[in-house]
């Protein structure tokens, strides 16, 4: 019988996250080609005042507009925080905190700049050559995700993304390149980031222009761009137990975990239904078959995955060594006609009374991730990783240069607490790397003053500002918890 653990294992993967397209900027430079995340515009909130406005969809109409007339536009995920130049000054206030890993994803545009290219760029593979040397000066692990939201803007005009087979070479031709240069340096990745954001946004997640799918068939694009991306993830994965013997590798979902809206039958049942949804990602990814249940929602929905010959053993031989989650949230079900549509959105539009909301009213439920972790691990029996978890603020810097984030600390410390309680509970725990351990550009909103970081960066939402980097009082609490693995919280 497998002993209790009391608390974080030793060599526990503390550390922080961040994405390419939201930190590092110098969308122009060292060869990088343009990204789908360099036309995720800024659409004017502060017009509006609201918070919540968010750029995860783009359209072919406005691809043509912000490709002719750039300068009408904010592009902030082009500009990032200037990680591209400022990347030994954050590596090193990371390891001033005592990270054991830092997560972060390499841009395909800045190794590939169209994608079609036979030979990568050398600029782009050396410039992850020094991060990842940097990190090595400090003893930390790089996490590093393959694909993070984005993919040469030249996939999406030429094939529309992934809903085209055509990409599924081009990215295994990538996978390879990074996996070989940097076969000495990096022993953590992940293919995918989120692969069930899919059902979200298939822009996003899939470099798809929705408005180019023929009517009605936006759910079947979905499944076949998915089908595309669990082949391309799956040959990365063989790849990198050629290439990095000792590597592990991983898949990563947004978990969205369900809670039913009443005790009735019919809501428990859509709960069930909704967890399965965004689980037969990792069911793909880590059991190597499409789960069962997905054939009736498949039938159901009149939804055809076109596979090719040798497509299941592909899958069955690039089954992932671990499952690593994003955590922000719970969502509250019920039985309804947009059920299944609510099921794969980010923020479920029922709140539950029980939980607060932060100022992006998402709701804050530290249990919900125990519950999710118990959920995992019984239905894989593999590594977890937290890769994902913090909160989204507006942070105030004083005259004097401090940042009092009180709330920032509070809610990860509850998080913290019940990773701790389900490491009790026999869950297999590899690390956590809380989101945007630095400030950056927000995914969703493409907003600086969404602020997740333990480090203040000096950029407003138009991009304005010193770009000066200050210690927030979370800064100091991480640093100690690092030190205590988890016993001073």
């Amino acid at each position: 019988m497998k002993q209790l653990q009391s608390g974080f294992p030793q060599g526990f993967l503390w550390g922080g996250a961040t994405a390419a397209n939201q930190i590092e900027g110098a969308y122009d430079e060292g060869g990088k080609g343009l990204s789908t995340s360099d036309y995720a515009a800024y659409k004017d909130p502060y017009a509006t005042g609201k918070v919540d406005n968010f750029t995860f969809d783009v359209t072919s109409k406005e691809l043509a507009e912000y490709k002719e007339h750039p300068e009408k536009y904010l592009f902030p995920k082009r500009w990032g925080i200037d990680f591209y130049h400022r990347y030994k000054e954050d590596i090193a206030l990371m390891a001033e905190m005592g990270f054991k890993t830092f997560r972060v994803s390499i841009s395909w545009a800045r190794i590939f700049p169209t994608g079609l290219e036979a030979e990568p760029n050398e600029e782009g593979l050396a410039f992850y050559d020094k991060v990842f040397d940097e990190c090595a000066k400090y003893g930390i692990e790089p996490l590093v995700t393959m694909s993070h939201y984005e993919m040469p803007i030249t996939l999406t005009e030429k094939y529309n993304g992934w809903v085209s087979r055509e990409l599924i070479p081009l990215f295994e031709k990538f996978a390879r390149v990074i996996l070989t240069r940097y076969k000495s340096k990096v022993k953590y990745w992940i293919t995918f980031n989120e692969m069930n954001m899919n059902l979200n946004s298939l822009y996003t997640g899939a470099g798809v222009l929705e408005d180019l799918i023929a009517p009605g068939q936006k759910l079947q694009a979905t499944y076949q761009a998915s089908h595309h991306q669990f082949l391309a993830s799956a040959l990365a994965v063989k790849a990198c137990k050629e290439i990095i013997p000792d590597a592990k590798i991983g898949c990563m979902i947004n978990q969205i975990e369900s809670y039913a809206l009443t005790t009735k039958p019919e809501d428990q049942l859509q709960a069930l239904k909704s967890n399965q949804l965004n689980m037969f990602y990792p069911d793909v990814q880590a059991r190597g078959e499409y789960p069962s249940y997905m054939a009736r929602y498949f039938a159901d929905n009149d939804i055809h995955v076109v596979m090719e010959e040798g497509d299941e053993e592909i899958l069955r031989e690039g089954t992932v060594d671990y499952v690593a989650i994003s955590y922000y949230m719970s969502h509250v079900t019920e039985a309804r006609e947009d059920a299944a549509k609510l099921a794969g959105s980010f923020d479920s539009p029922i709140k539950n009374e029980y939980l607060e909301l932060s100022q992006w009213d998402w709701p804050i439920d530290p249990i919900g991730l125990r519950i999710s972790l118990m959920k995992l691990y019984d239905r894989y029996e593999k590594p977890l990783f937290v890769c994902e978890n913090g909160l989204g603020a507006k942070d105030e810097l004083t005259e004097d240069g401090k940042i009092h984030d009180d709330y920032r600390i509070d809610y990860i410390r509850q998080h913290v607490e019940q990773m701790k309680e389900a490491i009790k509970d026999g869950v297999d725990l590899m690390g956590y790397t809380t989101w945007g351990c630095i400030d950056l550009i927000s995914c969703g909103t493409s907003q600086m003053s969404k602020r997740y970081g333990f480090i203040y960066v000096d950029q407003d939402d138009e991009g304005n500002g010193s770009l000066e980097r200050y210690r927030k009082d979370s800064f100091y609490w991480y640093k100690e918890v690092i030190e205590s693995n988890g016993e001073n919280l």
